[in-house]
């Protein structure tokens, strides 16, 4: 039971960073809510993965705590850029 637990806490915070970046971010998305908690979820991964390269305790610190300022911070900046290349990929020339 504790994996399903740990999914629905990853859509939950993934929806919450999704929402945050998508503030945070100029200009218009084009994206329903699905898309931005599943681009939240994939941001707070890359998010977790660019802290493991610079943070101090890598991944698994921030596994240890999701619901720190550090973390949510690079989860953020992980889906302003998931969201930017989203909108690189998915812009059209109209």
């Amino acid at each position: 039971m504790p994996f399903i637990w740990g999914i629905i806490s990853w859509i939950i915070i993934g929806g919450l960073i999704g929402l945050i970046a998508r503030a945070v971010m100029p200009g218009k998305q084009s994206m329903g809510l699905g898309m931005t908690i599943i681009l939240g979820v994939i941001g707070a991964i890359v998010g977790g993965l660019i802290g493991g390269l610079f943070g101090d305790g890598g991944w698994s610190s921030l596994l240890d705590n999701p619901w720190s300022l550090w973390t949510i911070l690079l989860s953020v900046i992980g889906a302003l850029v998931v969201m930017f290349i989203y909108g690189l990929l998915t812009k059209s020339d109209n």
